[in-house]
């Protein structure tokens, strides 16, 4: 069985984050980055797991990105990749980015991929279902517990008031969330292993993105508390309705 893991380059949390070129472009100069913790800590993990209950799982990575984003797709070898495969080009489209996965999970042909649920910069929780789609294959999103017996997958997912539990065949698209796997941290050994393991950097597919970003923005500044006594409920409701527009 062959198992493909997306991978993702994200900002740290604690990064402060600006822009440059009339604010069109993100400023990276100065920013800490990290695999995107969806990416790491749940598909990743869980594709590990299943590898060491069946030895003969082949887990690749992939991700799409210039070469400045290896030492984190090398990160990720270290946890327990076996290869990785870089996309050598950049994008911001979800479908751009999407259609190159697509493009090598085609020739490669896997029998399971994993995403995290989203990143944690864009959030647009897309990629795995476009993925999905352009392979024409099912997606379950939001996988909170990922069971396999033979060709059937055991996925449970969190819905509004509760649980849903779906079965499917493989080969199927699972978007992962909190739950579905524990995080791990890479060890020396898999830090100095993760150097010699093969790293594939393919050309992107001659595909057109369907959006692009024209600014982007700060949220406006808080503003500062005000208190109200008490006793002056008038004043409260006063605020409510005309400043926070709550009521």
């Amino acid at each position: 069985m062959k198992i493909l893991v997306c991978i993702s380059k994200t900002p740290d949390t604690t990064s402060k984050i600006a822009f440059k070129d009339n604010s069109t472009k993100f400023e990276e100069n100065g920013v800490q980055w990290i695999i995107n913790p969806y990416d790491e800590w749940y598909a990743l993990v869980r594709a590990i797991e299943l590898k060491e209950k069946d030895a003969s799982i082949v887990i690749h990575l992939i991700t799409v990105g210039g070469a400045d984003i290896e030492p984190i797709i090398r990160k990720a070898l270290a946890l327990g990749g076996d290869e990785a495969i870089r996309v050598n080009t950049t994008g911001d489209d979800s479908f751009y980015i999407a259609a190159q996965i697509a493009e090598v999970a085609k020739q490669g042909g896997y029998n399971l991929i994993f995403t995290g649920k989203e990143t944690i910069d864009y959030n647009s929780s897309s990629v795995g279902g476009i993925v999905a789609g352009l392979l024409d294959v099912p997606f379950v999103s939001l996988a909170t517990k990922f069971d396999l017996a033979g060709s059937t997958a055991t996925i449970t997912r969190e819905i509004d008031g509760g649980e849903e539990t779906a079965e499917v065949q493989l080969p199927v698209v699972v978007s992962c969330a909190k739950g579905v796997a524990e995080q791990r941290i890479p060890n020396m050994r898999g830090i100095m292993g993760a150097r010699t393991k093969p790293l594939k950097v393919v050309e992107p597919a001659a595909i057109e993105p369907l959006t692009h970003i024209n600014s982007y923005g700060l949220p406006p500044a808080k503003a500062g508390v005000k208190l109200v006594a008490a006793d002056n409920v008038a004043e409260l409701v006063r605020l409510l309705h005309e400043e926070a527009k709550a009521i």
